[in-house]
């Protein structure tokens, strides 16, 4: 039996902005700002990761890093149908490496990237396209609903669709967001139109789903337990997010970023200082102390790690450990997963296997939820 065809693009550059603090990567001037902050492209190795757990398909992809480069990383025979027209690859050269991927066969087509990469997928293969596509995710925010939720997870659904068990086909949303009104610290998202997707229950993520805002009483509760359990002098470090953002204003910092991460230090008067907003992984590896993460996870989507918050690096992860991790949710935010499990893609597999497992969500004052996480 002959296997079949499954097609690689891979944007060099998606990411780029994630780990120093610009809320994407999409623009020549944003990629040149990331660079000279010491950001390092990881969509390649992500691709890798992906093709190291995808055995059994005829890859075709394109030329250097946007495809043989993580076919090599990986060990894997590719065949490269497209060369892209310089070293600096741009949303055309996503386009026409599309495009020559279809023409050379290809069943499924896999794209690793964020938003922004779908949308040129979108672009190449018109409205309502019926060849299935699957994003590994790589880019900053990645609201669309046509990822996997870890690279290894694009693997298994790739490989059961390849083998003609358990998947469906499903028509998803393409959605992406104003990265110039996140960096000024406002949310909006604009729906592009749809791609067909192949989903395996809990490996494909969920389209993000805006927030009606907390219960008035809710953010002082879940400050005062976050100072409760922390006690004073502790180091905050606080991921985006309206929860988030509106547990800053209750412990007396309302300018903490909606949209980034943040660093705060918790007084003994039970208030907290800001000590940086829109802070860069660089910034947080240098810490004195051993911080606190407090999160929130995305909703509808359940992601606590890896989406929007790559400033929080594996890293400084494992120097606060579990331990030191607060996850915070209304039980209406919970409810609304279904069961699903809050989700981890911090880039490093390992880490994301450690954190597995189940851990207290806070929900209010002296009250928590025991939840599952996974990667």
């Amino acid at each position: 039996m002959t296997a079949p065809a499954v097609g690689l693009v891979v944007n060099p550059v998606a990411g780029l902005g994630g780990r120093v603090g610009l809320k994407g990567s999409d623009g020549a001037e944003v990629q040149r700002r990331a660079r000279a902050l010491g950001a390092r492209p990881q969509a390649v190795d992500r691709a890798a990761l992906t093709l190291r757990h995808l055995p059994g398909v005829e890859l075709l992809t394109a030329a250097g890093p946007m495809g043989a480069d993580a076919a090599r990383a990986a060990g894997r025979a590719a065949r490269a149908v497209h060369r892209p027209a310089g070293p600096d690859t741009t949303a055309a050269d996503t386009r026409a490496a599309v495009r020559a991927l279809v023409a050379a066969g290809a069943r499924l087509l896999l794209f690793c990237g964020g938003d922004g990469t779908a949308r040129d997928l979108l672009d190449a293969l018109g409205p309502e396209p019926r060849l299935p596509v699957l994003g590994i995710p790589a880019g900053v925010k990645m609201h669309s609903a046509v990822f996997a939720v870890h690279p290894r997870a694009a693997a298994e659904v790739a490989a059961a669709w390849a083998a003609g068990r358990g998947v469906r086909l499903e028509a998803a949303e393409v959605v992406d967001g104003d990265e110039t009104a996140l960096r000024e610290g406002r949310l909006g998202a604009r729906l592009y139109g749809r791609l067909t997707v192949p989903v395996l229950p809990q490996r494909v993520q969920q389209r993000k789903t805006g927030s009606s805002g907390p219960d008035p009483a809710t953010p002082a509760a879940l400050a005062a337990e976050v100072t409760e359990r922390v006690g004073p002098d502790a180091l905050l470090v606080l991921g985006p997010g309206s929860t988030t953002h509106a547990v800053a204003t209750a412990l007396g910092a309302p300018d903490a970023s909606l949209t980034g991460v943040d660093l705060l230090r918790l007084e003994g008067t039970g208030a907290a200082r800001l000590l940086l907003r829109d802070a860069r992984a660089d910034q947080l590896r240098t810490l004195p102390a051993t911080p606190w993460i407090v999160l929130s996870p995305i909703g509808g989507q359940g992601f606590l790690l890896g989406r929007g918050n790559q400033q929080l690096t594996p890293e400084l992860l494992r120097r606060a450990g579990r331990e030191r991790l607060l996850v915070l949710a209304t039980e209406a935010k919970l409810a609304a997963l279904g069961g699903r499990p809050l989700l981890l893609d911090t880039g490093d597999p390992a880490l994301d296997d450690a954190l597995s497992g189940h851990l207290q969500v806070i929900t209010g004052r002296r009250l928590a939820a025991v939840y599952r996480l996974s990667a």
